[in-house]
């Protein structure tokens, strides 16, 4: 005859009474825990092992990722590029009687080759260099091809390099685009967004005193382009 198992266990061996762990009780577990296993091992075993606990938790702290901030432009005008103590016009005080020659007289051919190259030796403001600026200008491209313009001149004033002389080399920023920018036409006027640096190149259209390596080109409008 097979009995139920249960039957033949002294009853009171089977406690069915619930006690719920309360804080103290569980306060208690803890501390009896902590104790039976800091009491077990050697002191030599636990040491280094909380050490390597602390410095995991530590550095990995440091380790998480961070969210990347937006980079702060500051938007400056062209007079800024100029330096304030730059005056070109005093390179030119002895050609001063030349102002009312016809250009067909040769002296004024000498006027001219003067101006051009104080312009294109004209000195840039140094403590610009590596700022993130916000400019607007005119476009000159000098490198497109099927996906748009790759490299171009910014001036500050319409016709510049294309139906007048170029401006001062510090009225010219070389713009490079890590991505060609579509339907960008000459003379368009832009914002450029980028990290200005001091650096004199030159080119066909002109000599600029600085030079961008855009984040953004963006269709010119007078608010900010924010």
């Amino acid at each position: 005859m097979i009995t139920h198992p249960m039957q033949n266990m002294p009853m009171s061996t089977i406690d069915t009474t619930y006690i719920p762990i309360h804080t103290q009780h569980s306060r208690n577990f803890l501390q009896r825990t902590c104790k039976n296993v800091f009491g077990t091992l050697p002191i030599l075993h636990i040491v280094p092992a909380l050490l390597f606990v602390f410095f995991v938790l530590f550095f990995g702290l440091f380790a998480l990722p961070t969210a990347a901030q937006p980079t702060q432009y500051r938007e400056i005008s062209w007079e800024d590029l100029v330096p304030a103590d730059w005056d070109p016009s005093a390179s030119f005080k002895d050609l001063e009687d030349l102002m009312d020659l016809p250009d067909t007289d040769p002296r004024v051919q000498t006027l001219y080759d003067r101006m051009r190259q104080v312009w294109d030796q004209a000195p840039v403001v140094e403590t610009l260099d590596q700022h993130t600026v916000r400019l607007p200008g005119f476009v000159v491209p000098l490198e497109e091809d099927t996906q748009g313009v790759s490299e171009f001149l910014l001036v500050p004033y319409f016709g510049a390099c294309i139906h007048t002389p170029p401006p001062p080399a510090n009225q010219i920023i070389h713009v490079k685009s890590p991505r060609p920018v579509a339907d960008l036409q000459t003379m368009d006027t832009v914002w450029i967004e980028g990290q200005l640096k001091i650096e004199r190149s030159h080119s066909d259209m002109g000599i600029s005193g600085y030079s961008l390596i855009a984040d953004q080109v963006r269709p010119y409008a007078p608010d900010r382009p924010d």
